[in-house]
């Protein structure tokens, strides 16, 4: 495989954007297509940044924030989002691992998942707003690039809860390379530039703040689970996410 075909794979897979699909996927698609996750992500939060750059030019207060999400929402057609809502539903709504994992894979959204999108959305938006429109176009960069890295180190590190023939998505045979994880961790690195140029404590604050709500939502699915799903992945995003915009926040 191509590193072109890796990215192009990567992109399709975590955006809405009309890529060509390919005419055969190896069995391990998605593991040399994860090292490019920060990637994709880094340019679904230049979108979201423009989105409020230029937003941010007509209105005061919270619209631009909200538009820069509403974009990074449209642009990847929910699909953390809809990762969180499910773990919500399932980690929260079920008693026995097997439950659990049937409640994820149910289209349907329940209390739990209404409420965690809610609040989930509300904890981007907020801290959007109380920044600076640099500071926090360079907060969106860092947060969907490091977001979506997150989830590779994760994907990389917990094992597979349940049947993964059973899934929403395929996943495919194969390992990700300390090699290629690296190069995810090095986009992420990447991104982080503008804003250590900015605020540097606001970044280390972020990323830690972001790293530790990560942390909460894969040991409560090993407790719960035993592992990791696609969905644990879209929550682990989330979650990064949220904390890393909260922890800019703290210390703009």
């Amino acid at each position: 495989m191509s590193e072109w075909s890796a990215f192009r794979d990567a992109l399709r897979f975590l955006t809405r954007l009309p890529v060509p699909s390919a005419d055969h996927l190896a069995d391990d698609w998605l593991a040399r297509a994860a090292k490019y996750f920060p990637a994709v992500g880094l340019l679904v939060g230049l979108a979201s940044a423009l989105v409020l750059l230029v937003a941010s030019r007509i209105w005061l207060g919270l619209v631009p924030a909200i538009l820069a999400v509403a974009a990074s929402v449209a642009l990847t057609g929910a699909f953390h989002e809809d990762g969180l809502g499910d773990t919500f539903d399932g980690l929260g709504g079920g008693s026995t691992i097997a439950r659990r994992l049937e409640i994820m894979k149910d289209s349907r959204i329940g209390t739990y998942g209404a409420l965690a999108l809610v609040f989930g959305t509300l904890l981007r938006i907020a801290p959007l707003a109380l920044l600076s429109p640099p500071l926090a176009a360079c907060a969106l960069l860092a947060a969907h690039a490091c977001g979506r890295g997150a989830g590779v180190v994760v994907m990389n590190a917990v094992p597979h809860a349940g049947d993964p023939s059973v899934t929403k998505v395929m996943y495919g045979r194969g390992a990700i390379a300390p090699a290629e994880i690296a190069v995810a961790i090095f986009i992420c690195g990447v991104s982080l530039v503008p804003i250590v140029m900015l605020v540097p404590k606001a970044a280390a604050v972020g990323v830690v703040a972001g790293a530790v709500l990560a942390a909460v939502v894969v040991r409560q699915a090993r407790r719960l689970i035993g592992g990791s799903t696609g969905d644990i992945l879209g929550a682990v995003e989330q979650a990064f996410e949220i904390g890393f915009l909260l922890g800019v926040a703290a210390v703009r």
